[in-house]
């Protein structure tokens, strides 16, 4: 299955969430997204052909979740892939690269995605900064002692109950999925030193603007323009925050979306270079060897 020739890797909003998993995905019940605009959720339960679910590779503007109470699956966070199995839950932030290629037929729990807006009822919420599994480098998968998960699982039945209901209360979303995440804080590992607090902070922002806008800027000063800094402060941000410098960031985004396209689309090598990077076939070859230590061919032949 291909993400399609004439596409990018699509990156979807909460009305597109839905019709890109239809095309592949059939829910029982299908609820709308119209009447909750800054969350969805349904029970993995409800997939009717759990033999055929696969998702192809694309990016959201919403963060998810995916919480298994029985069952495995599969599922990728940028390149790598994880095996998720029950009880466990999969974070994903938004604008993150992600393919789910499969669902056991035992499977069982919910699925879930929310906007971060959502929070607005709170003092300014940075979940990536709160929350070490919707850090973009951090694992996204959560195993669950049986405490923990009765007490995840309680949480979603509650809030499954609420998304049936025909009035919106956003306030009511909000609080039940914070209690969920301080729930898990508790169980999670996640550790930022005060001092690079800032630091992290506009890495953080950096890596965000990397995921929206890799098809339109390659050079670190137009990030820095987005952000309001100067490439050198920038670059001084990223080192101290991750020991990589803007432009190691840059490249690894540049190689992620490659490896992706040439994976998953119906574009070959000279397209890939020119959609991605503006370069002419032989300067993107050479480029891609030298990150990867194989030829955009050789990486599609071993892939």
């Amino acid at each position: 299955m291909k993400i399609g020739k004439e596409n990018s890797i699509p990156i979807l909003s909460s009305y597109e969430i839905s019709n890109f998993h239809m095309h592949s995905i059939e829910w029982l019940p299908i609820i709308s997204n119209t009447k909750h605009p800054d969350f969805h959720i349904n029970r993995v339960d409800d997939i009717s052909d759990k033999k055929s679910f696969h998702v192809l590779p694309h990016r959201k503007t919403y963060h998810d979740f995916f919480f298994l109470t029985k069952g495995t699956s599969k599922r990728s966070k940028g390149l790598n892939s994880y095996v998720i199995n029950a009880p466990a839950i999969f974070f994903l932030p938004a604008y993150q690269i992600t393919e789910h290629k499969m669902i056991s037929e035992d499977a069982e729990g919910f699925y879930c995605h929310f906007h971060e807006k959502i929070f607005d009822i709170f003092p300014k919420i940075l979940l990536s900064e709160q929350y070490g599994f919707f850090q973009y480098q951090s694992n996204p998968v959560l195993q669950l002692q049986p405490n923990t998960k009765q007490v995840v699982e309680n949480i979603l039945e509650r809030l499954f109950l609420l998304y049936r209901k025909e009035e919106y209360n956003k306030n009511l979303f909000s609080l039940y999925l914070m209690a969920m995440f301080e729930e898990l804080k508790a169980v999670s590992v996640h550790t930022v030193a005060k001092n690079r607090k800032s630091n992290y902070e506009i890495t953080k922002r950096y890596k965000h603007a990397l995921t929206k806008h890799i098809y339109e800027f390659q050079n670190i000063s137009d990030y820095a323009n987005l952000l309001n800094v100067t490439p050198n402060y920038l670059n001084k941000c990223v080192k101290t925050a991750i020991d990589k410098t803007a432009q190691d960031l840059l490249k690894e985004m540049l190689i992620l979306e490659a490896k992706t396209l040439i994976q998953h689309s119906e574009l070959n090598i000279s397209e890939i270079a020119v959609k991605l990077c503006d370069q002419t076939p032989s300067n993107f070859a050479r480029f891609f060897k030298k990150q990867t230590g194989l030829s955009p061919k050789e990486y599609a032949e071993k892939n």
